[in-house]
């Protein structure tokens, strides 16, 4: 599902070197020309302002974690962890309502060995890497969210603000940053909502996407969508509208905002990574918008429009070389049109 986009053209004219107007055109599925209103109102509270909120009360640092949360969250089996647990490499170190439970700390240590034994390396080696890296962590006084577990092809190395300590030797190869570990918790394991409260969400978001794009309506369309988040807040396409709205009535900040929550629920929403990219990218911000549009089409190798924006912001960054396999991987998903024809005259 892309949303409720639409086709629609935004112009920007720059002086070229010659001093004469050079109108550069960039695709974008916003919908119509944002509103644009001669006669000041009064400002409501800021819909950014507003966000229902994610319905999470676990901390994951602190927080112990059942046998199926773990699997879950690092897609190991049970087998796979039962046999990392048999075998002594990680086992529950915590007890959750008279069970046998994992910290964030056997996380730490089962991603460790997770990543380890895929890049096969020896079960006795990983067990002595696990064992060390145990030791090392409670030395590090830093919270563990500011931690990295990496690996200089040689040595497994423990880096925080207080130094760097070495678990272990030999040829491991991983790089994980602690900070995204617990940023996964938050986001695989956030309650779940309820199937009833998802379908009434999502019919309240169908109501919503069928208004959102008529400035008469913008109120109404927002104040469905809001609706359908106190149901369900983790319905990231609805933040992505509810930035779209926020983009057409010239609140970039708010759009901004909506963007990045839809993408702390879903990571992965393409349309959300290009939201922001067109965002930067209209703001001169040429450079910041391309993690943004490479964000887009990796998630979504098909977003041709991605693909003439991410070689846009290459081109507005003085990059000519590197817009050019966009640029052709654009015309290769829409070899024909206007827009096609624009993408052919920069190769």
């Amino acid at each position: 599902m892309r949303g409720n986009f639409h086709d629609g053209v935004e112009t920007m004219g720059r002086k070229g070197n010659n001093g004469s107007d050079e109108e550069k055109v960039i695709h974008v599925d916003f919908g119509p020309a944002r509103l644009r209103t001669a006669v000041e109102q009064e400002q409501p509270v800021p819909l950014a302002d507003r966000l229902p909120p994610l319905l999470d009360s676990r901390e994951p640092i602190t927080d112990l974690f059942s046998g199926t949360e773990v699997c879950r969250l690092l897609g190991l089996t049970r087998g796979q962890l039962r046999s990392l647990d048999r075998t002594g490499v990680v086992s529950p170190s915590a007890r959750r309502r008279g069970r046998r439970a994992y910290s964030f700390t056997d996380l730490i240590a089962l991603r460790t060995a997770s990543q380890l034994l895929g890049q096969r390396v020896r079960l006795r080696d990983v067990a002595r890497a696990v064992s060390s890296l145990r030791t090392a962590l409670p030395r590090v006084t830093r919270p563990l969210s500011e931690l990295r577990v990496v690996s200089d092809g040689q040595r497994v190395v423990v880096q925080s603000h207080d130094g760097v300590f070495e678990p272990s030797t030999g040829q491991m190869l991983l790089d994980f940053d602690v900070k995204t570990l617990r940023n996964d918790v938050v986001r695989v394991l956030r309650p779940s909502v309820s199937r009833q409260r998802q379908r009434s969400a999502y019919e309240l978001y169908v109501r919503a996407s069928q208004l959102d794009e008529d400035p008469e309506t913008f109120e109404q369309a927002e104040r469905l969508y809001r609706q359908a988040l106190e149901l369900d807040p983790y319905m990231a396409i609805a933040y992505t509208n509810l930035g779209n709205i926020c983009f057409r009535r010239q609140d970039d900040d708010a759009a901004v905002a909506m963007y990045h929550r839809a993408l702390e629920v879903d990571p992965k929403q393409a349309e959300a990574h290009y939201n922001l990219g067109y965002v930067l990218l209209e703001r001169g911000q040429a450079i910041e918008s391309v993690r943004y549009f490479k964000a887009a089409v990796t998630t979504d190798p098909e977003f041709a429009d991605a693909y003439f924006n991410l070689a846009m912001a290459y081109e507005q960054a003085g990059e000519i070389q590197s817009a050019r396999p966009f640029w052709k991987r654009y015309v290769e998903l829409e070899p024909s049109g206007t827009w096609a024809e624009i993408a052919r005259k920069h190769l």
